[in-house]
């Protein structure tokens, strides 16, 4: 079985080539590696500058992660979304999509761009969190605030004007001059007013005219008396007249 022999060493032969161009080829990389790694941070410190955008070298940012793909060099979320916050990424990716999220960011100036992406994180947590209303909710509720507020503010200025009116007049009372005396006000205490003295003098008519009346009443009261006994005496004082003094017709011509 020559044929069989050899055939066997043969295989045996090109296994062991690949083992060692296998081993080799491991080894290469191995060697690769290490001089990259040697290597990446000197050149990350000379490539960081002051207006040049952080990325991460060593480990994929938070949506390559998530995406499960290479973070290269130019990727446009490396600058702004960290691998130790991968949960902002999640919440924009469910909300807005990577591919949209990539196109906001580079529609933007390079400036705007991580203000663009915090917003972008407020915004799809807001709506995670609220379905119907996400951001609206949030700026209806500011709104009812300032408006409760400018009502308090209105009320305020209202009694620090009213507060400002009452000093104002407080202030004129004090500072105003009293009344001069007069005639009138100089009055002594002896002498009685005009009032007083009317209705004094009034009182006095009254009773000077009563006087006369009670008289007539009195004289009402006994007329009927008194007129019955004037009228008897001067009926006998008339029969006795008659009696002492009495001259006929008849003698009257001799007296003549």
């Amino acid at each position: 079985m020559p044929i069989a022999s050899d055939w066997q060493e043969h295989e045996l032969g090109k296994k062991i080539k690949r083992e060692s161009a296998a081993a080799a080829e491991a080894d290469r990389m191995m060697a690769a590696r290490r001089s990259s790694s040697s290597q990446l941070p000197a050149a990350a410190a000379a490539g960081a500058g002051p207006g040049s955008a952080p990325f991460n070298t060593m480990t994929p940012c938070a949506a390559c992660k998530l995406l499960r793909r290479r973070c290269a060099q130019e990727c446009p979320f490396s600058p702004f979304f960290s691998p130790l916050e991968p949960h902002k990424f999640a919440s924009v990716h469910k909300v807005f999509g990577a591919s949209n999220v990539s196109k906001m960011l580079l529609e933007v100036h390079e400036s705007q761009r991580g203000d663009a992406a915090n917003s972008l994180v407020y915004e799809a947590n807001l709506r995670l969190r609220d379905p119907v209303y996400g951001c609206m909710g949030a700026i209806l509720t500011l709104q009812q605030q300032v408006h409760a507020l400018e009502a308090d503010l209105a009320a305020l200025r209202a009694q620090i004007q009213l507060h400002h009116h009452k000093q104002q007049q407080h202030t004129q009372s004090s500072l105003r001059p009293p009344p001069p005396a007069t005639a009138g006000n100089n009055v002594p205490s002896n002498v009685l007013p005009s009032s007083h003295a009317s209705q004094l003098l009034a009182a006095a008519a009254a009773a000077s005219t009563a006087g006369p009346a009670r008289a007539a009443q009195a004289a009402a009261a006994m007329g009927p008396a008194a007129s019955a006994s004037s009228s008897t005496t001067v009926y006998a004082a008339a029969s006795s007249s008659t009696d002492y003094s009495s001259i006929t017709h008849e003698n009257v011509p001799y007296f003549g």
